[in-house]
């Protein structure tokens, strides 16, 4: 079954490290088979990573945008994750990044990723 993704006008959209953006008027893409896909919205930009929760949240959309699971950009992961975990201000916090950290070891970088959203959410709530 494709995935249906609608955009706005000059939304962009990263499907496998492609940048893609709509022209104009709204439009529509199905994506007939399995893709890394991040819309504009989701995507934090390096100069924009200002806490320890956007460090990570960074290094876990490269691993999802580019696919690689072992290597450089997991060991960014990781020490993002350590530098998290020593500011970690309570225990779902640091629940959290147990989770975070299981996924991305497991290579399920969409999984880590969406994590790592609620993870920013809950911060900028103060909720840690």
């Amino acid at each position: 079954m494709p995935l249906k993704l609608s955009l706005k006008p000059n939304e962009a959209v990263v499907v496998n490290g492609a940048v893609l953006r709509n022209g104009d008027r709204r439009g529509t893409i199905l994506l007939q088979n399995q893709a890394r896909i991040l819309r504009q919205k989701d995507v934090l930009e390096p100069e924009a990573t200002e806490s320890v929760e956007d460090h990570l949240y960074f290094a876990v959309m490269q691993m999802y945008l580019t696919g690689e699971t072992e290597g450089q950009l997991y060991d960014q992961t990781v020490t993002a994750i350590a530098a998290a975990l020593n500011e970690a201000a309570s225990d779902e916090q640091r629940t959290r990044l147990v989770a975070i950290s299981t996924a991305c070891a497991a290579g399920e970088t969409y999984q880590a990723l969406s994590l790592c959203r609620k993870l920013l959410k809950a911060a900028e709530a103060g909720n840690g």
